[in-house]
């Protein structure tokens, strides 16, 4: 499951994709995000092309290089540190048993109990 969330750590997008995907393969909703200045994310958004799309969009990433890349990269440290919004987010939507657990096979089922927790937690 990926998520878009805002500076305070609230969701504002979800997206899912199988399990054993890699995570910059989510990065198809890229033409769904909100304006931005900056994107923050994990090692496992690092992509070339992604941080070429992002850039193209006016995004500055925030996105440490993988271990295993040749050319380190350059990132906001200071900034990066934030990410750990996002953790709590995840962490605070799996307090739901249903989500943690993943009591729903379909995964459209399954994402509007993520909606539904979303909502209750952080909007309401």
């Amino acid at each position: 499951m990926h998520a878009v969330t805002d500076a305070k750590g609230r969701p504002l997008k979800f997206f899912m994709t199988a399990g054993q995907v890699s995570d910059y393969t989510g990065a198809a909703m890229l033409g769904s995000l909100p304006g931005a200045e900056w994107l923050i994310a994990d090692r496992g958004y690092d992509a070339d092309w992604f941080r070429e799309a992002l850039k193209d969009k006016g995004i500055k990433p925030c996105i440490p290089g993988r271990k295993s890349r040749g050319k380190t990269v350059r990132y906001d440290r200071r900034r990066y540190k934030r990410r750990n919004r996002i953790e709590i987010m995840f962490g605070r939507l799996k307090d739901w048993r249903r989500v943690a657990t993943r009591y729903d096979r379909c995964a459209r089922t399954f994402l509007s109990a993520v909606a539904l927790a979303a909502t209750v937690l952080f909007w309401l």
